[in-house]
C-alpha cells in the first residue's frame, strides 16, 4: 500500500487565508488611490476635447511629451487644477495651454510650470458615458 503525503501549504483544497486576500485588495485599492485623481471639467478652456461636465482620470505622471493633457494647480486659486496640454517641454518645467486659447488661462498669462508640480496625467474620460474615452 502506497500512502500520499502533501504539504498542508500545496494541499488542492486550501486557498489563500481570507486575510491575506483582504490584505492584498486593501493594498492594491490604497496605491491605486495613491496614483489615481478623478476630475471634473468646468468651463470651456479644453473645448473641443473637454466639454464642461466631462468627469476625467488622472494619474502620477511618468514621461510627460507635448499633447499629453495634464492637471496642475492653479496659481491664481489655491487647492485648484487647471486641466491643460502639454505644450512644450523642457527638462524642468513645461509649458501648458488650453484647447481654446481665448477662454483659457495658461502658460501665456501665468509661465511655465515646474515638472514636480503636475498632479497627473488624463489618461480616460469616464463621464458621460456616450463620450467614454481612454487618452482622450
Amino acid at each position: 500500500m502506497v500512502c500520499e503525503r502533501s504539504h498542508p501549504t500545496h494541499s488542492p483544497r486550501r486557498g489563500w487565508p481570507a486575510a491575506a486576500v483582504l490584505g492584498t485588495v486593501a493594498a492594491a485599492a490604497w496605491e491605486i488611490a495613491r496614483r489615481c485623481r478623478r476630475l471634473e471639467v468646468v468651463g470651456d478652456s479644453m473645448l473641443p476635447s473637454f466639454e464642461a461636465g466631462d468627469r476625467l482620470l488622472a494619474v502620477r505622471a511618468g514621461r510627460i511629451r507635448p499633447g499629453d493633457v495634464v492637471a496642475v494647480p492653479d496659481p491664481g486659486q489655491e487647492g485648484r487644477l487647471l486641466v491643460k496640454r502639454v505644450h512644450s517641454v523642457s527638462r524642468d518645467s513645461l509649458e501648458v495651454r488650453g484647447d481654446n486659447d481665448s477662454a483659457s488661462t495658461d502658460s501665456r498669462t501665468f509661465g511655465p510650470v515646474r515638472r514636480s508640480a503636475v498632479v497627473g496625467k488624463i489618461v480616460y474620460r469616464y463621464a458621460p458615458t456616450e463620450r467614454a474615452t481612454w487618452r482622450p
